[in-house]
């Protein structure tokens, strides 16, 4: 589809062509303007709505992201957000924020990490439900290409995991997913659901580009325990099976340590 006709669908218009923008493994982006266009040739069904719900819910919560002017199963039509300078403090004082926010329990709508479809639930048990909401479907889907590590996989989740209470996640939280506007840091592309902390905290640490600026003002700000920081490799567990699904087997050698650690 052409990113104008989307736009057209929205009603909403710009002058001049559009201006190809990073997008990732998924999306193909344009810049229209003061608007952004993302596009898929073969999202799975609901993919950009769950997309849309997901950054309503964390402006919701307080969380800078660009505004969803129109959603459809072909895309989305988002606010453009300016580049502007980085903000690691900044960024350190709106996820604390976020993260600090509690609700009754556990709960995730039917939503996507990249574009592997994840079950709606909700429950008041932390450890069963991270696990039989995000692990257990990656689990099935990778098993065969584990080599032997499912069950290993799986023993790690028969232990409680720690609990600080139910949070706001953002569900994806990698360096790419981090954009500095002249407004402040925003964040994208959300994978959002309900639950403790350590799962962004697991993600942001898996693949680094967070500085140590950022750590130190979020540590002052709000401390992670040490029972969390001993909690993150279980949680990475999850984003390693979702890299193995998609890119394959060299991240066995990853998940292993993960396993390893934990």
């Amino acid at each position: 589809m052409d990113p104008r006709e989307l736009l057209r669908r929205a009603g909403l218009e710009a002058k001049g062509p559009p201006q190809p923008l990073y997008g990732g493994d998924i999306s193909r982006v344009y810049r229209l303007e003061a608007y952004v266009v993302k596009l898929s040739p073969n999202p799975p069904p609901g993919l950009f709505p769950a997309e849309a719900r997901g950054l309503k819910a964390l402006a919701e919560r307080g969380v800078r992201v660009p505004r969803v002017f129109f959603a459809a199963e072909e895309g989305l039509v988002l606010e453009y957000l300016p580049e502007g300078p980085a903000d690691w403090e900044g960024l350190a004082r709106m996820l604390a924020g976020l993260h600090r926010q509690r609700e009754a329990f556990y709960w995730a709508e039917a939503g996507f990490l990249g574009t592997f479809p994840l079950p709606g639930g909700e429950g008041k048990e932390w450890t069963e439900f991270f696990f039989l909401r995000c692990v257990e479907p990656l689990l099935k889907a990778t098993w065969d290409r584990l080599e032997g590590l499912g069950p290993r996989v799986k023993a790690l989740f028969q232990e409680p995991l720690p609990t600080e209470g139910p949070a706001p996640l953002h569900g994806d939280l990698w360096h790419g997913n981090v954009h500095f506007t002249p407004g402040g840091p925003a964040l994208l592309d959300p994978s959002f659901f309900v639950g403790e902390r350590g799962v962004d905290l697991a993600m942001m640490r898996l693949f680094g580009g967070f500085p140590q600026d950022f750590w130190r003002a979020y540590q002052v700000l709000y401390p992670i325990p040490e029972e969390v920081e001993r909690a993150l490799p279980r949680y990475q567990v999850y984003y390693l099976l979702a890299h193995v699904h998609f890119f394959g087997k060299g991240y066995l050698g990853a998940l292993w340590k993960a396993i390893s650690a934990s």
